[in-house]
């Protein structure tokens, strides 16, 4: 298994993974003040470990090392969220992610239809991978001692992923139905559809976000303008075309 660590500042996680046989760690991190014992590291281990310092959210995973790819990362609260819908994004390049977040957020990931933390999260995790809490730390747990609690969640990406043009469907569909998560789905969804694509996907019109299943949610997202790959032409005698549109 190939490891990527995100943000393992002085490195207490990273020496533990190094003492694992696994076949090779990245780690990526920002803070230049941790690179000198990253760099120590890099030293005792040369042919193991890989440090790049650079801002996550910039950085192609996939790109950095074979699969499979484990990712384990200790995510700082103001950029959890954005990290982790852009991995998402991309589940299928990933064997396992192992992320810590802010318990609320946990909870929120791993929330089912009908409780009051089940949101955009909730939907984009679970329709993309198998998720569960393996552990949950209280504040007493870290130095500097934070004001919250924190949870580590395991995502299993599932074999079948959806195309980058579903995803895109989906992050629009739920952060309609989210964004005004009181309303009935007909007002909230009105923007994409309303009742008629309500009604095309079998779903009453007067239910809300919350109380949807991640199913149903794939079957809105599903009927969405530019969910679904547009089709390609095969020429006989050479490459393939586009379709051509009407004008």
């Amino acid at each position: 298994m190939n490891v990527i660590e995100i943000g393992p500042g002085p490195g207490a996680l990273t020496a533990s993974l190094l003492e694992t046989p696994l076949a090779s760690l990245t780690a990526i991190e920002i803070d230049a003040r941790a690179a000198p014992a990253l760099e120590a590291l890099r030293d005792r281990h040369p042919e193991r470990f890989r440090l790049v310092m650079a801002d996550a959210r910039a950085v192609a995973l996939p790109a950095l090392v074979p699969a499979p790819r484990h990712v384990v990362a200790n995510l700082p609260y103001n950029v959890a969220t954005p990290l982790l819908i852009g991995w998402l994004a991309e589940a299928g390049a990933f064997a396992r992610l192992t992320l810590m977040f802010q318990a609320e957020v946990a909870d929120r990931i791993t929330a089912r239809p009908g409780s009051p933390a089940y949101g955009r999260l909730s939907v984009l995790s679970q329709w993309t991978s198998d998720v569960l809490i393996v552990l949950r730390l209280s504040p007493a747990a870290f130095r500097p001692r934070p004001k919250v609690a924190s949870a580590v969640v395991a995502f299993v990406p599932h074999a079948e992923q959806p195309s980058p043009l579903r995803f895109a469907a989906m992050q629009r569909l739920t952060a309609a139905a989210f964004g005004q998560r009181r309303k009935m789905l007909r007002q909230a969804l009105r923007s994409l559809g309303g009742s008629a694509l309500l009604e095309a996907a079998g779903i009453a019109p007067d239910r809300r976000a919350e109380t949807l299943s991640i199913a149903e949610f794939d079957r809105l997202a599903s009927l969405l303008p530019g969910a679904i790959d547009p089709p390609v032409a095969v020429q006989p005698d050479g490459p393939a075309a586009p379709t051509p549109t009407a004008r």
